[in-house]
């Protein structure tokens, strides 16, 4: 397996973060969620919501192929 410049396998480095930035844009995206909301833009609230439920489902499949690749000690997402 190729090693990058962090010392971690390029695909385990590539996982987490692909996983940090989901997780991350998720927490952002409550904020947004909740702009929307306060201008009474529903619609846009609503689209929000699905693309925080994008992120999350993609932060949760990282998490699923970092367990399989095995050797690799990460957490139960909450």
């Amino acid at each position: 397996m190729a090693t990058g410049e962090t010392g971690f396998d390029d695909v385990v480095f590539d996982l987490i973060s692909v996983q940090y930035h989901a997780l991350k844009a998720g927490h952002d995206y409550g904020q947004y969620v909740r702009d929307a909301e306060n201008a009474g833009k529903q619609e846009v609230a609503d689209f929000f919501r699905e693309v925080m439920e994008q992120d999350q489902e993609r932060a949760h499949r990282c998490h699923t192929l970092l367990r399989e690749l095995g050797g690799v000690d990460v957490t139960s997402p909450q």
